[in-house]
Parts: C-alpha cells; structure tokens; sequence
C-alpha cells in the first residue's frame, strides 16, 4: 500500500508540473473499516468497508486550483489532473496562496493499526448486555462499532513528503427512553478508543448520557421567562466553543472584518479560569492530527489562555491576506482546563439555571447574540435538579457568556476527540411556554 501511495503522489505532482504549476500538493490515502451494526438490540450487519481518496492542488501564477477523486485509475488520474490545471487557469489571482515550506521526509504511525476483531465482538456484546442490565428503559436505536486502519501519504513540490499509518476503534450509538407509552427524545453518545482495554461502557460519557436519558422519559415545563444560569454538559459545550471559534476567530469574519476579536488578540476575552487548547499531539487525543491541509507539521496551541486571546484558527492564506499568525493545526482536538469544584457543588449554587444535554439553534448572529432550545436537558431550582425539561428556549451572547463564568467542574470527559468539563454561566434568558 505504502508504495502504490508514494508512487501515485510523485507522479501526481510530476503531472501538475508539467502542466505549468508553480507549485503543487497532494494527499492519496486508502482505509480498511471493519463494521458491526446492531439495529434494535440486535446484530444486523458486519461488513469490511474499502475506501481510497486523492486530492490535489495546483498554484499556478498566483491562481489555485483544488479538486479529488475516489479513484486510482490512470485515466481518471490524468482527467483530474487536467480539471484541476483548468481550474487553476480560470480562478483570480492572489499573491496570499501558498504551500507550506519543504519539511524532508516524515513517517507518522499512531493507534492500533492491527485490528484485534474478537475482542472487538466481545466487547460489542458486552456493551449491549450492560446497557441491558442497567439501563432496562433504553432502546438502542442504532450502534455502530468499528475499526479503521488508514495510509496516506501527503507531497508537495517543495519536498514534503508525510507517510501516515493509524488505526482506531470507534463506537457510536443512538438511543431513546421508554416507558410505556412515553418516550425521551433521541440521544447520541460515542467515542474514539485506540485500545480495547476498558469496557466500553466505561468510556467517555457512555453511561452518564445513557442514564439521563432515562431520566428523560417524563419531563416538567418550564413556568415563565427569566434570566438565569447555563449549565453546559461537555458535548453541549463542545458545540458552544465551536460556535465562538467560528464566529469570532476563523478564516471568514476575518477576512470579512466581522469578527468583534479581530483586534483582541492578547487581550481579556473571556474569565481568567477558561484556557481552551487545540492539542493533537495530546496523548490522550486518539490519533490526532499530525500536519495540516496546507502541509505544516501540527503543533499544540491555547486558543484562550487564563481568558485572554492567544491566537486564531487562521489559514496560511487568511494570515497572508489579513497580517494574523497562522493557526498551529486545524485539529478539533479541544481540550479546556478543568476546574477546582464538583460539578454536584456547582449545582448546588445555582438558584435557578437548567443543565444542557444538547442544544439546538441556528447559526448565531455576527455579534454572538444566539437563540434555540434546549433539548436532553434538566431544569436547576434551589442548587438541586428538579426534573428533566420540556423543550425549553435558552438565548445569550457568546462572547457576554464567556465573561460571565460562573464555574468550571473538576470532572472532565474525554472521548479519544476531546477533554472537556461541565461549564456554568450566568446572564442567560431562559423561557417555557
């Protein structure tokens, strides 16, 4: 495999340069992916999945050009080399394209390249028997259990060349709650392992989310319209971090100038107990990136450190085109600094809020303002959880919220992506019918 990839990548370039390219990037990868499916408590599906991917991209005087295929044919090949030559030819110049510097030769391997499938089966079965014995109200929609093995090899014409060998298991479920004629709504749960040591049930907030939902089947309205406290479960705060890192420090409001911290960097963004990082090279981030789309080798970075703005999520090309430091890696891998009380001590000083399992809301306004509902939620009355909510509206502002910390907990989850805590903040609107 590994030879067919470098072959395939040298060639690919050679082509891109012969057809007037400047300078050029490729990636070609192939996966293997074993798959058990269990549908309705039951195992209904186990298949191998085969998949092959080839992106290139092509300056050619200050014109890009990027396309891909799924195909390793020569004549499809030599089709998407042209497309992507043509491409190049018919976009608009612009000086700020560029490919990352020659970096040598590297070798990247991480996780658990060989799959072990017995174990793999047992500890399927052993997940299903222990959602049944104690979680008797949950219907498992869906489980897919998997193991990915994946080689790529990444060139660009500056002498780069990154081979990459990993290997992960996955596990991703959707379920529900029942009880006689009533339901909770559907919840998803998952993660990312690189060994089959603990149970699976064990890992990341399986059992937690498993056990709300449960507790979701009847729910309580919320009476009237307030401004209380948000509490944000892990997963929720996930989504909330994305939102903030999408509308005020990533390539678009950037370039557009629409970012409110276009002019914040190094300065208090947010209550000194928040740092936020983006660390890949974590060794508890399963498989984690190793360089980027643009061909730079990954680093660690802190997004928000002691609430202050340490850097943007900022393309080669936007650090080019706008003057801001280019982002470390592009990972997704968060990670938050975890706090000093229980997540039990922060509810207890809450007098009125609601915990958030998921949130759903469309895209937040320019300034942060965001609106939606809270759903998989309980609603906090007196520092203790009174019931689980009925489709409550929350609304706010990103970047107020962040200002308005109430407390982070020390209990953190980590599910082979991410390691985030339970966060509380105050100043949110909080409505029922």
């Amino acid at each position: 495999m590994k030879e067919k990839l470098f072959n395939l990548t040298e060639n690919l370039l050679s082509q891109l340069k012969e057809g007037g390219a400047d300078v050029a990037y490729c990636t070609a990868r192939m996966s293997e992916t074993l798959e058990f499916n269990v549908d309705g408590g039951t195992f209904s599906l186990l298949r191998t999945l085969f998949d092959r991917g080839l992106s290139m991209t092509a300056i050619k005087e200050g014109k890009k050009g990027s396309v891909g295929t799924n195909s390793f044919d020569s004549d499809t090949v030599e089709t998407t080399v042209a497309n992507c030559l043509a491409l190049s030819d018919s976009s608009e110049a612009d000086s700020a394209w560029e490919i990352a510097p020659g970096m040598g030769e590297k070798c990247f391997e991480r996780g658990a390249v060989i799959p072990d499938k017995d174990r793999l089966f047992d500890r399927t079965q052993e997940l299903l028997a222990d959602i049944s014995a104690r979680y008797p109200l949950i219907v498992m929609e869906q489980m897919i259990v998997t193991h990915t093995k994946s080689e790529s090899v990444y060139r660009n014409t500056n002498g780069s060349v990154f081979n990459t060998v990993s290997g992960y298991y996955s596990v991703e479920l959707m379920f529900s709650g029942h009880e006689g004629e009533e339901s909770s709504s559907f919840f998803s749960s998952g993660v990312l392992t690189d060994n089959l040591d603990t149970p699976f049930i064990e890992l990341g907030s399986i059992a937690r989310d498993l056990e709300d939902t449960e507790k979701q089947i009847r729910t309580v309205p919320c009476e009237g319209k307030y401004v209380g406290t948000m509490l944000l479960s892990p997963g929720c705060l996930s989504s909330f971090i994305d939102s903030i890192a999408d509308n005020f420090a990533s390539d678009r409001p950037l370039l557009d100038g629409t970012s409110i911290w276009k002019d914040k960097l190094g300065e208090k963004v947010a209550d000194e107990r928040i740092t936020i990082s983006l660390m890949p090279k974590s060794d508890k981030v399963v498989c984690g990136e190793n360089y980027t789309g643009e061909g730079f080798l990954s680093e660690n970075f802190d997004f928000i450190r002691d609430g202050r703005l340490e850097s943007f999520f900022a393309s080669c090309y936007i650090s080019n085109k706008t003057g801001v430091p280019r982002a470390k890696n592009t990972s997704g891998n968060v990670i938050m600094k975890a706090g000093e009380k229980s997540l039990e001590d922060i509810i207890k000083n809450i007098d009125r809020g609601i915990l958030v399992g998921r949130f759903s809301g469309g895209e937040p306004g320019i300034n942060g303002d965001f609106s939606g509902v809270a759903k998989n939620s309980f609603l906090i009355e007196g520092g203790k959880i009174v019931g689980a909510a009925s489709e409550t509206m929350i609304s706010g502002n990103l970047a107020d919220m962040l200002l308005d910390l109430v407390d982070i907990s020390c209990e953190t989850v980590s599910d082979g992506v991410s390691i985030l805590p339970y966060a509380a903040f105050n100043g949110i609107t909080i409505s029922g019918k």
